[in-house]
């Protein structure tokens, strides 16, 4: 066993030179690998012959072969004389910045940044990947205002620290307000920096302050789009672009600049308006479309270039909403009586002018609450009072247009164009309206009543001329039945004029025959005759015999009731009395006419004319002549006069 190992010795210390060959070379020949995506940072322990043997006070990192942190890093390869008593290599890893970031560099060694800078400025060292040139070339310590694009890079660590950070990324439609943490100071009475150019959207940061950048809000903003911005250097907000819709146009007020020469002339005493770049409100409007304004250093207004309606209405408001705080107007008449009126005014704003009123109000919101509001209202008011409420409703359309011209007149002097001004709904008071309203159901029933009049005077009229119209159809068809009549008697005597013409041929063949015939029974006829003339001589001489006995036993009647009739007269007037008969007669016609002469109560008195027993008969004699009540005497009496009628009437 011995032997074998003596044998194969050398075979197992070829094996850990082998494995232990970067070791073993480093020690014999002071050898060291840098892998390919490694960097080798080195650390000198000591000097032992050349170079400076301590560094300057403050500085960490050597350049000129001092002891510690060396500036210069191993690229990837071979290298010797790096002994491992003198020299401490340590591997690390390339910096990767992934794409869409980029990398911030911080210096931990290097010149003091100055007073008042708060980033380090950039100096040429191959993106950081030469420390040694940055810190010859003056590199500064601290946060750099430069950075490192997406990509790969051997950065001494011991000298750079690298943070990742997203790129700047500006959405469609909207805007990055800039406002940069480094630069010299804003000047006196601005609130924002100069314009500098050449700075590529604020990604070229050393140039921006080469440039005479100021630090604080920008004039200049970012579209969008994406950018590598270093946010140690720059802050950046997005909002939206500015939007000015068709029908508008946006004035804008500019509040950086210098002072510009006003161009409104010496009649408008409202504000200045300047050229575009000064401060100031701006003569020339911005059209409709998209802007990407800077909200900190100027404010646009917009102005409706279209009619504007303004409703006086606590029920409506327009989609504007520049009369969102207009309400009904509330007036008082002549006569004492508060009612409401609604009002709508159409104005238009200029292109031109849109300027001058932006200058003069600020907004188109006070403009309506400045002037419009205030105007249109005591117009109102002061017409109400010179009319009494049923005077002023019915004259709303002068009104109307005494409203638009006085108020034309007061808006064309604040640059306003007043198109037109209406009068809406009227609200009288309830009590005011409600006698107008029963004024008006009573002339309207007065009207309807003589419509009904007259279309019954129609109706009466139309009714007679149908029944006209009725009549003449009888009369037409009794015309027309006349003319019938005469037509067919004229056809039958034409008829038998043409008969007879035939009949009378005919009847001379059988005149001589018909002759002898007639002529045997003429004799006939008259034997017949002669018995029949006898016949009825006696038959009449028997009837006469009848009627003569008939009228004397009717006249013997006649004058058996006659006399009876005279007889009971006669025996009335003895009973009664002529006077009293007469009296009763007369009662009794009066009876049957129902007349009440007497009244049902008589009291006589001694100065009367009539005696007690008058008084008594008459009684007697209503009570003789109540048709419900039946006196023998009465009857009697009744029974006598109906006979004397019956004889009167029979002589």
């Amino acid at each position: 066993m011995e032997d074998l190992l003596r044998s194969y010795w050398w075979i197992l210390l070829a094996a850990i030179c082998l494995i232990l060959y970067k070791y073993i070379l480093r020690f014999l020949f002071g050898m060291v690998i840098v892998p390919e995506d490694r960097i080798g940072l080195v650390t000198k322990k000591f000097v032992l012959f050349g170079g400076d043997k301590e560094m300057p006070d403050g500085r960490i990192i050597a350049t000129k072969g001092e002891a510690g942190f060396q500036a210069k890093g191993l690229a990837p390869g071979l290298y010797f004389g790096m002994w491992f008593w003198q020299y401490n290599v340590t591997m690390e890893q390339f910096t990767i910045i992934p794409e869409g970031q980029i990398g911030l560099v911080l210096a931990k060694d290097g010149v003091e940044i100055p007073t008042g800078n708060i980033l380090a400025e950039h100096v040429e060292c191959d993106n950081y990947q030469d420390a040694s040139k940055f810190l010859l070339n003056g590199g500064q310590r601290g946060r750099q205002t430069a950075y490192i694009t997406a990509g790969s890079y051997r950065i001494n660590t011991m000298l750079f620290q690298v943070s990742v950070t997203d790129m700047v990324r500006i959405q469609e439609s909207m805007v990055g307000i800039v406002t940069t943490l480094d630069g010299l100071p804003i000047e006196e009475g601005q609130i924002a920096g100069k314009l500098i150019a050449g700075h590529n959207n604020f990604q070229d940061f050393d140039k921006f302050i080469t440039g005479g950048g100021n630090r604080g809000l920008q004039p200049q903003v970012i579209l969008a789009g994406s950018y590598n911005l270093n946010p140690w250097a720059v802050q950046i907000e997005e909002i939206p672009m500015t939007e000015i819709p068709i029908g508008y146009v946006g004035v804008v007020i500019s509040y950086i600049g210098q002072e510009g020469n006003d161009l409104t002339g010496s009649e408008f005493k409202h504000g200045n308006i300047v050229e575009k770049g000064f401060k100031g409100v701006w003569l020339q409007p911005l059209g409709p479309g998209k802007y990407p304004i800077n909200k900190y250093i100027m404010k646009v207004e917009q102005v409706p270039t279209t009619n504007l309606v303004l409703n006086w209405a606590s029920a409506r408001s327009e989609a504007h909403n520049l009369d969102k705080n207009l309400s009904t107007i509330t007036v008082r008449s002549k006569d004492g009586f508060p009612f409401n009126l609604d009002v709508a005014q159409i104005i238009h704003v200029p292109t031109t002018e849109a300027p001058k009123v932006i200058a003069r109000f600020g907004n188109m919101v006070n403009l309506v609450s400045q002037v419009l509001e205030p105007t249109i209202g005591n117009y109102f008011r002061n017409s109400a009072q010179d009319s009494d409420v049923i005077a002023f409703l019915s004259t709303r359309k002068e009104r109307q247009e005494s409203a638009k011209a006085h108020i034309k007149k007061v808006l064309d002097e604040y640059n306003v164009n007043a198109v037109d001004t209406l009068i809406g709904d009227i609200v009288p008071p309830e009590s005011l309206m409600k006698t107008l309203t029963d004024r008006k159901i009573a002339e309207e029933q007065k009207v309807t009543y003589n419509t009904q009049k007259q279309a019954q005077e129609t109706r009466q009229g139309m009714e007679k001329e149908t029944a006209i119209a009725d009549m003449q159809k009888d009369i037409v068809k009794a015309q027309q039945s006349v003319e019938i009549a005469e037509r067919t008697a004229s056809a039958t005597v034409k008829k038998s004029e043409g008969d007879a013409a035939g009949v009378k041929l005919a009847v001379g063949a059988e005149a001589e025959a018909t002759k002898m015939r007639a002529h045997a029974e003429a004799e006939a006829m008259k034997a017949r005759a002669e018995a029949e003339s006898q016949a009825i001589k006696l038959k009449a001489s028997a009837q006469a015999e009848q009627i003569s006995l008939t009228g004397s036993a009717e006249a013997g009647k006649i004058l058996a009731i006659g006399k009876s009739t005279a007889e009971a007269y006669e025996l009335a007037v003895k009973a009664l009395g002529e006077e009293n008969f007469t009296r009763y007669k007369i009662t009794e016609e009066l009876s049957k006419a129902k007349i009440k002469l007497i009244p049902d109560v008589l009291i006589g008195g001694a100065s009367g004319n009539g005696s007690a027993m008058d008084g008594l008969l008459g009684l007697k004699l209503m009570d003789m002549m109540d048709p419900k009540k039946k006196d023998p005497l009465i009857e009697e009496i009744k029974i006598i006069a109906d006979k004397t009628s019956e004889n009167k009437s029979l002589e």
